[in-house]
């Protein structure tokens, strides 16, 4: 298989694997190791982690197509998330999506030519009574208005 943890990401993962009751419940910090290393799982990945595992790689591929935090193809350097859950949508959130697009001239799930912006729409951040939010890479922007986001954006470029 053609991936592997480096060094330190080995020791990591063998840690993980005495610190856990089994192998299943290693799956999703050992996810989070792998997209650490290589900024997203491919299905090589995902399918040497089946193995070291001891699992079918579709387990880990349900797991990773249900967390909106795992990616399967590259993104941009700073990863834009909008909420398309109900309680986003009445607050805004739909606007906050288009003002997006409309900024960075690129349509949900799109990169910008540069690298630097890719733009989701995900099922839910979690923070309904904050919206609308915009998770940039692991940072929460929360109550945003069109203002805020244009500030965030020119203080990423």
């Amino acid at each position: 298989m053609s991936f592997s943890f480096t060094t330190d990401r080995k020791k990591r993962f063998k840690a993980l694997l005495q610190s856990y009751p089994d192998k299943r419940s290693v799956a999703l910090p050992a996810l989070h190791l792998a997209q650490e290393q290589e900024g997203y799982l491919t299905r090589e990945t995902i399918e040497a982690l089946a193995h070291m595992l001891e699992l079918a790689p579709a387990d880990l591929m349900d797991t990773v197509s249900f967390y909106t935090m795992f990616r399967t193809r590259p993104t941009g350097k700073y990863l834009l998330q909008t909420c398309s859950t109900l309680a986003c949508s009445l607050n805004g959130a739909d606007q906050l999506t288009d003002h997006l697009q409309e900024k960075l001239h690129i349509k949900v799930g799109e990169t910008t030519p540069d690298g630097k912006f890719t733009l989701l729409k995900v099922e839910c951040l979690g923070s309904c009574g904050t919206a609308p939010v915009l998770r940039i890479n692991d940072d929460y922007h929360e109550k945003l208005t069109l203002g805020k986001v244009d500030r965030i954006l020119a203080k990423l470029k």
